[in-house]
């Protein structure tokens, strides 16, 4: 073998080698903790789960996943952390709750070997990969409102055909349905989205704890019409519930990230799991199950005509901005 090629195969064998290494010296030590990892999450529970039951399969490490709204796994986290006894070792959930709680020191910064899967331009310094993107627009049920019937735009849920037809999360508990409307300005612009809002109030939609149980009323038509995430289409359709979205083109949404907790049980659990989450095996199981937008280099989510969305990502508000717009939204909404 050529002397140049001999030395470039065994350097290749060589940086194989102390990765793998690297690897299995974090595995032995998170197993040495205790041999689990605790996540809280608002990730939906099939698809933690899933990865949970994968990441068990290649490390003999046990996941014991927590899932919640975006709000109350912020809440908790914060809670816990107060009391001196946080009992999570990974945070998983929407950017703006990650960097509030990165602030405080509630989560930590860690540097991902499976980062190098994804674009620099979805990289935060702090957080790391934005790993999917969660786009917010309406569904329909397509059996109680037929396409053709269906609202062609936001403004369309104002008019008075779909009054009382309408669900949404709550803003004055929800802190991303509190995000996407102080964000409408982006696709809307400041005037249109002021008086889409307080129109919108004015319909009385009827209002629910998060997105899930929206659209579960969805699904029952007990209320055919939600602002949700686009994906329930995919994942509520592979269980036979007929809905479909609005192609709105322009879609506000959030990006979303995993981080360990600062004070965590099982620091090594934890970096392990963070390596396996943004890796692809995990993230092919977020598109195929739950229809997810992962940002990983190659993988696209199964949802028709995902390809047509132009991804708009909302405000950053902090601690203070999300306090005042949900009162601001609670005066609107709670009247």
């Amino acid at each position: 073998m050529n002397r140049a090629l001999l030395i470039s195969a065994n350097l290749v064998l060589s940086l194989f080698s102390t990765a793998f290494a690297q690897d299995a010296k974090l595995i032995e030590a998170a197993k040495k903790e205790g041999g689990k990892v605790v996540v809280y999450g608002s990730l939906d529970s099939d698809t933690g789960d899933a990865i949970g039951n994968a990441f068990l399969k290649k490390t003999g490490i046990k996941m014991d996943y927590w899932r919640a709204s975006s709000t109350k796994v912020m809440d908790r986290a914060t809670s816990e952390y107060r009391a001196g006894k946080p009992l999570f070792d990974v945070l998983i959930n929407n950017a703006s709750p990650m960097q509030i709680l990165f602030k405080e020191g509630i989560v930590g910064k860690y540097d991902s070997p499976s980062a190098k899967g994804f674009s620099k331009d979805v990289i935060d310094p702090d957080l790391g990969p934005r790993y999917r993107n969660v786009v917010i627009g309406i569904i329909y049920n397509k059996d109680a409102i037929k396409p053709a019937d269906a609202p062609k735009s936001l403004e369309d849920l104002v008019k008075p055909q779909y009054k009382g037809k309408v669900v949404m999360a709550d803003p004055r508990q929800h802190t991303t349905t509190t995000q996407w409307l102080a964000s409408l300005h982006k696709v809307m612009g400041q005037e249109k989205a002021d008086r889409f809002i307080h129109d919108l109030a004015a319909t009385k939609p009827a209002l629910v704890e998060s997105y899930i149980p929206a659209a579960e009323r969805v699904i029952t038509a007990e209320t055919p019409i939600a602002i949700a995430f686009v994906r329930y289409v995919f994942l509520y359709g592979q269980k036979g519930a007929p809905l479909d979205y609005v192609r709105l083109g322009k879609m506000l949404g959030d990006g979303h990230h995993i981080a360990p907790s600062s004070k965590a049980s099982n620091p090594n659990a934890a970096k392990a799991f963070i390596d396996f989450f943004l890796a692809d095996e995990s993230m092919e199981l977020m598109t195929k199950i739950g229809g997810e937008f992962v940002n990983r280099k190659g993988i696209k989510p199964p949802l028709p005509d995902a390809e047509k969305i132009q991804f708009v990502e909302m405000l950053d508000l902090d601690k203070n901005a999300y306090q005042e717009k949900s009162r601001e939204y609670g005066k609107l909404f709670g009247k």
